[in-house]
């Protein structure tokens, strides 16, 4: 199932994933990234692999969606940024 839920990701949404690795391999994906990484594209990120989930079938309880845009925007995760003067 993993390696037709990245295909179907790959596809739709052109985001590649990888496979697991070890023991893990064919029973799950990886997220990775090339260099820059920030909040949008993080949940860029998640968007596109819960969308290719549910568009293959795979029942999912609810959105985890919501739960990141929260602790995402929480005051505390954005406490290393450096707001201009």
């Amino acid at each position: 199932m993993p390696t037709a839920v990245r295909r179907l990701i790959y596809e739709r949404f052109d985001m590649s994933l990888g496979t697991g690795l070890g023991k893990m391999k064919g029973r799950m994906f990886r997220i990775g990234h090339l260099g820059d990484c920030n909040d949008l594209m993080l949940l860029a990120t998640f968007a596109g692999c819960e969308m290719g989930l549910r568009l293959a079938g795979v029942p999912l309880k609810g959105s985890g969606l919501p739960a990141a845009m929260n602790w995402l925007s929480e005051p505390a995760q954005a406490a290393g940024l450096k707001l201009a003067d």
